[in-house]
């Protein structure tokens, strides 16, 4: 699981009990560990999630490769530099970031820089042996299929499929494009997936009511063999019940959560 809980074993206890086989790692802004001292120790604090394998994700307002503002740019830029190497001393595999996360407009990006900014980032971690993926939002630049297929074909960045940001999008909601348009052009791209229902300005990720919330967006997940479901849920009773929907899903399809599905929470 992730970190809806403030502390590692309540986390790891959970994640047990209710048969969750990953952690996505989220990191906080406010707390990212810098001295020597404060890195090791987070290493450690990763370690102690095995036997679970964990990812991690950068749900970052506001925090831009892109930037119009160079040094804004910049500052991202060494930011994220800076987390591929906690990644890496800690054996991570995975990262994921965001473009326009928190802003409500795109006149402040760039989009060239973006671009530019994005493919030596992904670079720079593929060296690392790290994949960065680019998550897909509800609103911006990756809201809109074509744009995030430029955004990953043009950076070589990874994708990390959002099934409710993808559901909300105007680019959906108006029928402009289908939920799989997010995909298709780079199915074998798309590393991990965020799922949930929706998400509503004001409440947040809204969990399935049943089976038919989820299913044709799980059935997508599976046709491309996404590997890595995390549940994006912070509350635990909506957590266990949308993991239930999932399961019995995956049961509908002669599958298992531990048949190469790995589930786990945000």
């Amino acid at each position: 699981m992730g970190n809806i809980f403030p502390d590692r074993e309540t986390v790891k206890a959970f994640a047990g009990e209710h048969g969750f086989s990953g952690i996505e790692c989220s990191f906080d802004l406010a707390a990212i560990p810098r001295s020597p001292g404060e890195q090791s120790a987070w290493v450690r604090g990763v370690m102690a999630f095995r036997p679970f394998e964990v990812r991690f994700h950068c749900p970052f307002y506001q925090v831009d490769l892109g930037h119009d503002n160079p040094d804004e740019a910049r500052a991202a830029d060494s930011l994220f530099r800076h987390i591929i190497g906690l990644v890496t001393k800690a054996g991570g595999r995975y990262l994921t970031i965001h473009v326009g996360l928190g802003h409500n407009s795109t006149e402040n990006l760039s989009w060239e820089r973006t671009i530019r900014n994005l493919q030596r980032l992904v670079q720079y971690a593929t060296e690392r042996q790290v994949v960065v993926c680019l998550e897909n939002l509800a609103w911006g630049w990756t809201s809109r299929p074509h744009l995030f297929e430029k955004l990953v074909r043009k950076s070589g960045a990874g994708v990390t499929f959002d099934i409710g940001h993808a559901y909300a999008c105007e680019s959906v909601v108006s029928r402009q494009y289908a939920i799989e348009d997010f995909v298709a052009p780079h199915a074998h791209r798309v590393f991990n997936a965020h799922v949930y229902h929706t998400e509503i300005e004001g409440l947040g990720h809204v969990p399935p009511r049943g089976p038919d919330d989820l299913k044709s967006r799980l059935s997508i997940l599976k046709e491309i063999n996404c590997p890595w479901w995390v549940i994006e849920i912070r509350e635990p009773e909506a957590l266990v019940h949308t993991k239930r929907i999932i399961d019995a899903f995956l049961e509908e399809q002669g599958e298992k959560a531990s048949d190469g599905k790995k589930f786990v929470s945000s």
